[in-house]
């Protein structure tokens, strides 16, 4: 069966919607609804019943959803294998979020490197959806994730529950004026509660979407902002920076995701290295000795 059609399935039960998911994949809609057609015709199974609010599967569909799944993991898993560098067994493709890569993502590839010196990896740095999109397709392995959505066919696992507190570059700490802070987007989550919280700083000076860029922004032109504790640490440990008392805390959870039909032999050990990295918490990161 053409990979295509499995991928094409995909995308409409993702969206939920023939149009939609002709969007997503840069084709007409018309070639949607001829990719469903054949792939009906090979199943002899209707897969989706379509109607106003969009498309829905069948119990047909519903049926073939796994293997769909399947299908296309194994073939970018496949590809993947084929393609692995001259000197390796293996290749790993593993995902960040944005706002969590810095450093849990250094410290992780460092531990598999020391751990499987044959291991060969592939990394990026994205946004949630992207990366799940990616898990759920068989392009990556495993993803880390902040609150990532349940879908069928992924695992999702906790590795650290975080927390974001109010940190200042200010001598005497207290709550900041809106020209003095740094608003770091962690999320639509963290934004609804940091609003019901301080609605007055709903309109800071500096925003940014990146919270290392924030974080190195304040150290340099000081000012007032919610940044991870354990990447603040150091800075408050050295008085670089200072906690602001009697402000909330925030959580913000980092997650494993992976796929159900993920090569155990691959995604088990780089797991077992992840959840040590993560236990470990904060700490110098060990340069490799020449």
């Amino acid at each position: 069966m053409d990979i295509t059609l499995a991928r094409t399935f995909l995308e409409i039960v993702e969206t939920q919607s023939f149009q939609r998911a002709a969007q997503k994949l840069n084709v007409t809609q018309t070639s949607i609804s001829a990719r469903v057609r054949t792939l009906e015709q090979l199943l002899e199974r209707r897969l989706f019943v379509r109607n106003k609010a969009g498309a829905a599967l069948t119990r047909a569909g519903e049926q073939f959803l796994p293997h769909a799944t399947m299908l296309v993991q194994v073939w970018e898993r496949a590809r993947h294998q084929v393609a692995v560098p001259v000197g390796s067994r293996a290749v790993l493709a593993a995902g960040c979020e944005i706002s969590l890569w810095d450093p849990l993502l250094l410290r992780w590839l460092l531990q598999l490197r020391a751990a499987d010196a044959s291991l060969a990896i592939r990394t990026e740095v994205g946004f949630p959806h992207d990366l799940l999109d990616k898990v759920a397709a068989g392009v990556l392995d495993i993803a880390i994730a902040y609150a990532p959505q349940q879908r069928p066919g992924l695992r999702v696992e906790l590795l650290i529950e975080e927390k974001l507190v109010m940190v200042t570059t200010a001598k005497h700490a207290r709550i900041p004026q809106p020209a003095d802070y740094v608003y770091v987007d962690w999320g639509p989550e963290f934004a609804t509660q940091h609003d019901l919280a301080f609605p007055e700083l709903s309109h800071a000076a500096v925003s940014a979407g990146l919270g290392p860029l924030g974080r190195e922004f304040l150290l340099a032109a000081g000012g007032t902002g919610y940044f991870r504790l354990d990447v603040v640490r150091a800075h408050l440990e050295s008085g670089h920076l200072r906690r602001v008392p009697d402000t909330p805390e925030f959580l913000y959870p980092a997650y494993a995701v992976y796929a159900v039909g993920a090569d155990p032999k691959i995604v088990e050990p780089a797991l077992a290295v992840l959840r040590q990295v993560a236990s470990a918490g904060p700490g110098p990161i060990a340069a490799r000795q020449p």
